[in-house]
């Protein structure tokens, strides 16, 4: 635990120390925090990692200041300062995707890279996600996953969920990005000033998220790089967590072998 702008939060932490290796930090979306998955382990033999739970989400605090994405925006970039982390490849996913891009259009001096995962945060030609708050759980499911029956058993899963804890999040999701929809009317304007090396990872079967808007902020990102990866959902990092990573480290390694980077 952290405290930090008068709020106490989780940060779940691998790898060696920061001083020995680049740092990755991971932003979880709209669910929640899903603990140390399988890929943030991996992640780990090659680089320092830290999944933070955000404000506002399961045991971290809800602060009063907490009104919109822009604040964990700021809160984000107050930790990585805090921590002491440069060179930071930072990646995001859904709505953690969502903070990552309005962090980076911000600031991105502490960055070395940026990482979208099927993220929110804009419109794809006008259009937004789906209403995923009036959409029935099993509905929900079949839309995040390719693999079906994963989803099937998913639906058992959600049963085991503390409701306190599912209820602090999903009133935070909606008191951040309910109105409008999932994304910031002003952020496509400025996702020109992002100036790190971008790559947006989608999957092909994101029902909640689709590729769609992958491409939408390839068209705003300067030189950024769309990959889709095939039988994968919004959850790309877990359902094909070896491809998920295969695309990461080619991307990592692409922009060094340029001269943009150090490395690992």
């Amino acid at each position: 635990m952290i405290t930090l702008d008068g709020a106490t939060i989780r940060i779940l932490r691998g790898g060696p120390a920061a001083s020995d290796a680049q740092p990755v930090m991971f932003l979880h979306g709209a669910g929640g925090h899903t603990g140390w998955m399988g890929f943030l382990e991996e992640l780990s033999q090659r680089f320092a990692v830290f999944a933070p739970e955000h404000p506002g989400f399961g045991q971290s605090d809800d602060p009063p200041w907490l009104d919109n994405v822009a604040d964990l925006a700021y809160f984000y970039l107050d930790l990585l300062k805090a921590l002491d982390l440069e060179r930071v490849h930072l990646i995001g996913t859904s709505l953690g995707g969502w903070i990552a891009a309005e962090l980076a259009v911000r600031d991105t001096a502490r960055l070395a890279s940026l990482t979208l995962v099927g993220a929110v945060g804009i419109t794809a030609g006008g259009e937004t996600i789906p209403d995923i708050f009036r959409m029935p759980v099993e509905e929900n499911l079949r839309r995040f996953y390719a693999d079906q029956e994963r989803a099937a058993r998913r639906v058992g899963d959600m049963a085991k969920v503390d409701p306190e804890l599912a209820a602090k999040n999903r009133g935070t999701v909606t008191r951040l990005a309910y109105r409008p929809r999932f994304y910031n009317p002003d952020l496509g304007k400025w996702l020109h000033r992002i100036d790190v090396p971008t790559l947006l990872l989608w999957g092909a079967a994101d029902g909640l998220v689709p590729p769609k808007f992958g491409e939408a902020y390839r068209a705003l990102i300067p030189g950024s790089r769309l990959v889709v990866l095939p039988e994968a959902g919004h959850a790309p990092f877990d359902e094909q967590r070896q491809a998920f990573l295969a695309a990461f480290y080619d991307f990592i390694g692409s922009w060094i072998s340029a001269g943009a980077g150090h490395a690992l």
